[in-house]
């Protein structure tokens, strides 16, 4: 088997690293550096292609992938812009005005 030759992974690992080039390109990454990050993400995780043999498979580590989703969500976050502040701001204004509320005694 040729190095570089893609036919020992399974199509889910396959679909995966299109999926993960595909977000490198939306970055600006040239096409082969994209594919080769991709494919590494994917044999990082995975550990390679397909094994045959009872008691080879072990559980993916997807903290590559959880680190990425944590990147973009902290990104997201920052560009809201004080979301808490805004939805406290909400809840005063629709709560009733203090005098008319029941006082306890």
């Amino acid at each position: 088997m040729p190095q570089g030759d893609k036919s020992s992974y399974t199509n889910k690992q396959k679909r995966r690293a299109r999926h993960i080039e595909e977000g490198y390109k939306k970055k600006g990454v040239s096409t082969d550096e994209a594919e080769a990050r991709a494919w590494a993400t994917v044999n990082k995780e995975e550990g390679g292609g397909k094994k045959s043999g009872s008691g080879r498979g072990k559980k993916p580590d997807r903290s590559s992938s959880r680190k990425g989703a944590r990147k973009a969500a902290a990104s997201r976050r920052k560009k809201s812009g004080g979301t808490k502040k805004r939805a406290g701001s909400t809840r005063t204004r629709k709560s009733p005005p203090r005098s008319t509320r029941a006082k306890k005694k």
